[in-house]
């Protein structure tokens, strides 16, 4: 379900990142733009809406 909200670009960049054990955890959607968040173990990635991803964002996860 999360997957059909992503861009184009998104949907490449975190093909690429499930190769290495992330999974699409959630969208953070603001102004700027939809955000995928993506988390192996306890890492995140981001990847914008233009594709660009982040391995070491600075956002907050909280963690159950």
């Amino acid at each position: 379900m999360l997957w059909d909200k992503l861009t184009l670009a998104q949907k490449f960049a975190a093909s690429s990142l499930t190769q290495f054990g992330y999974d699409l955890a959630f969208i953070r959607c603001s102004r700027a733009g939809n955000l995928a968040v993506l988390m192996c173990n306890r890492d995140a990635a981001t990847i914008t809406a233009e594709g660009d991803i982040d391995t070491r964002p600075e956002i907050a996860i909280r963690v159950r």
